[in-house]
């Protein structure tokens, strides 16, 4: 502990004085280099600009990348070359009831934060509270997802009948008569429910406020003149307003989508992958951390990482359409 403490004010140092100070001599220096370097010096500044954050970039994302695709053609100790049988292990039985699991979070997380939020969004901006009903709504953005995930664990709490229920929705339960406790989270896909319920509980306010902004910005001459077309409520919702905040649901899709394939803490805190709630990522962490095997934690990154790529190229192909609009 002693060598620790001793060593903040060495680290403090070196971030705030010693990073900052070479990299501005660094660039100084490159300056008055090219400076005297004439029409050539516009061309060649910029990459001495560019040269720091891309080699930060190689270090922080490349060269994990690079190691992460070839260790997962190695054993356990990254020493023995094992072909793709680690790719076999990813996608065999022993891994269905994890992959299944993160499918249903691919589905459920998503499909419920986009309606809940489509649903607040809409609402409230018809009432004359909204600031107030936002705010609550907002308001389990400001817990962490551990913390909240704390929460939660303690209000699914269980005992077995006939037992004191410290579970707040269990003591609620079984406060009427005849009703007896659920195990909710030690119930096989229950548990899985509950637990996306907590990340929709979480995510909510961040995904309404984003809907909510959009929805404030469609033209109200556009719903007007549909009003005056004939058009019903739900004609106007599909036809003018969704077309409108399409492209800040596809943010809020992406997020959530995102969320869904590496989704960590709240399994980890709530059940830690036991009764059947395990995910791809705390897999990769009991791999990695626990089982102490390179291969199999390398192989469940690289398929992470494809699963991702998807999201990205239409949020690519988005972006590139809304420039050139």
């Amino acid at each position: 502990m002693n060598a620790i403490t001793s060593s903040v004010p060495a680290l403090i140092l070196i971030g705030a004085v010693a990073i900052p100070a070479v990299i501005y001599a660094f660039l100084g220096l490159g300056e008055r280099l090219f400076s005297g370097f004439g029409k050539a010096s516009s061309t060649i500044r910029p990459w001495l600009w560019l040269i720091i954050p891309l080699v930060l970039v190689a270090l922080v994302l490349l060269y994990p990348l690079v190691v992460s695709i070839i260790l997962a053609f190695f054993d356990q100790t990254g020493s023995k070359w094992v072909g793709g049988s680690n790719f076999v292990w990813a996608f065999s039985q022993e891994m269905q009831s994890v992959l299944g699991n993160n499918v249903i979070w691919l589905i459920g997380l998503p499909v419920g934060t986009v309606l809940l939020a489509l649903l607040v969004a809409v609402l409230f901006d018809r009432v004359k509270y909204e600031k107030l009903a936002m705010t609550l709504i907002i308001l389990p953005t400001a817990i962490s997802f551990t913390a909240g995930s704390v929460i939660w664990r303690d209000s699914f709490s269980y005992q077995p009948a006939g037992g004191t229920q410290t579970g707040l929705l269990n003591a609620l339960w079984t406060a009427i008569p005849g009703n007896k406790p659920i195990a909710w989270l030690q119930t096989p896909f229950v548990n899985t429910l509950c637990l996306i319920f907590v990340a929709i509980w979480a995510s909510l306010g961040i995904a309404a406020l984003i809907l909510s902004a959009s929805v404030k910005g469609v033209p109200a001459e556009l719903v007007e003149a549909a009003r005056l077309d004939g058009a019903g409520e739900w004609r106007i919702f599909f036809s003018v307003t969704l077309v409108h905040i399409a492209p800040a649901l596809l943010v809020v899709i992406t997020t959530a989508v995102i969320f869904s394939l590496k989704v960590f803490d709240i399994v980890y805190v709530m059940t830690n992958g036991n009764f059947n709630t395990n995910t791809i990522a705390n897999r990769e962490y009991y791999e990695l951390f626990s089982a102490n095997d390179l291969g199999h934690a390398s192989v469940i990154a690289i398929i992470l990482l494809i699963a991702a790529l998807p999201i990205v190229a239409i949020n690519i192909r988005q972006f590139r359409k809304e420039r050139s609009a």
